[in-house]
């Protein structure tokens, strides 16, 4: 099978990440919430893009990554401690760890987009992350601007009865999820436009982060009336690719029009919902395109929907 190594090193990697992100979470969490400071985010992120570059580093040497991350602030003699704090939660999954490989590993994160490349975002959906309620390790492998491989572990995600989901693409194999925790990988597809109870859309959580009113005039227009679903991360692309929605909505904010989506924000879910049998494009109707840079320029806002509906939505949109 193509990718077969990908896949395998990848589900590693996001699943070593989670581990690690869930010992901050158990850990740290209620101080900061107290505090109002991240530095809980701030260890789960170093961490987790230390554990996933590494294991990049070791299984493809010569594959960039770009990741959200970098360490420069935390080399500064003032974040030694919080440094300290980093290496121990990753020593939980490679004891090998040492202050200075940690930041080295996560440095390994701040490549540059190429013709084959990893992009990772160690922990999305930060707020989600500190309420206790959802987040994603996103990690996806790109080639000559087509997404290949595109793992998601969402810890707090519940799909039917397990809780901590991972899920997975390799292009033209189609996509599937298992508990984190181990077990067997179902496949999984989008769920179609006369199953009422999920005609639903997803959201983000922040209202910041799109345009609200918009999208919820547009899901109307494409016969959406059940009130939204809102959450924070990647876990949306999951909820339409396990057909638990068929729309995710995320148009630009109207006090930040020119704003350009990251790529590791969204690599990974869009493999994942089109291999499910899903649609993803922006709000113009073009595939999101993931071989320029570390921000999508070209592309407005994100549509990803269960197919049926998306020609409906684009052309609401115009």
């Amino acid at each position: 099978m193509p990718f077969e190594k990908e896949k395998a090193v990848a589900i590693a990697a996001a699943t070593a990440a989670a581990k690690v992100c869930e010992q901050v979470r158990q850990t740290m969490v209620p101080e900061a919430i107290e505090k109002k400071d991240r530095s809980p985010v701030t260890v789960a992120d170093f961490g987790a893009q230390a554990v996933v570059c590494k294991a990049l580093l070791e299984a493809f040497p010569n594959d960039p990554v770009v990741g959200e991350e970098d360490a420069g602030e935390l080399k500064t003699p003032e974040m030694a401690e919080r440094l300290q704090q980093v290496t121990s939660y990753v020593q939980q999954v490679a004891p090998e760890a040492t202050p200075e490989a940690v930041t080295q590993w996560i440095d390994h994160g701040n490549g540059d987009v190429a013709a084959r490349y990893w992009t990772l975002d160690p922990i999305d959906g930060t707020k989600g992350f500190l309420r206790k309620d959802q987040y994603a390790v996103a990690l996806a492998l790109v080639e000559n601007g087509e997404i290949k491989v595109g793992v998601l572990a969402c810890p707090a995600l519940t799909i039917g009865d397990k809780t901590g989901i991972l899920l997975v693409a390799v292009r033209g194999e189609g996509a599937t999820m298992q508990a984190i925790a181990g077990g067997n990988p179902e496949p999984i597809q989008v769920t179609s436009s006369s199953d009422a109870e999920h005609f639903r859309f997803v959201e983000s959580v922040e209202s910041g982060h799109g345009d609200q009113s918009l999208q919820s005039a547009i899901a109307q227009a494409a016969g959406i009336t059940a009130e939204s679903m809102r959450m924070d991360s990647q876990a949306k692309y999951a909820a339409v690719a396990s057909g638990q929605a068929v729309l995710y909505l995320r148009l630009p904010s109207p006090k930040s029009p020119d704003y350009r989506e990251k790529i590791w924000d969204h690599a990974a879910g869009v493999i994942v919902v089109e291999e499910a049998g899903g649609r993803v494009t922006d709000m113009t109707g073009k595939p999101l395109d993931f071989s320029k840079a570390a921000k999508l320029v070209d592309n407005r806002g994100v549509i990803v929907s269960n197919g049926e509906i998306h020609d409906r939505v684009l052309s609401a949109l115009k």
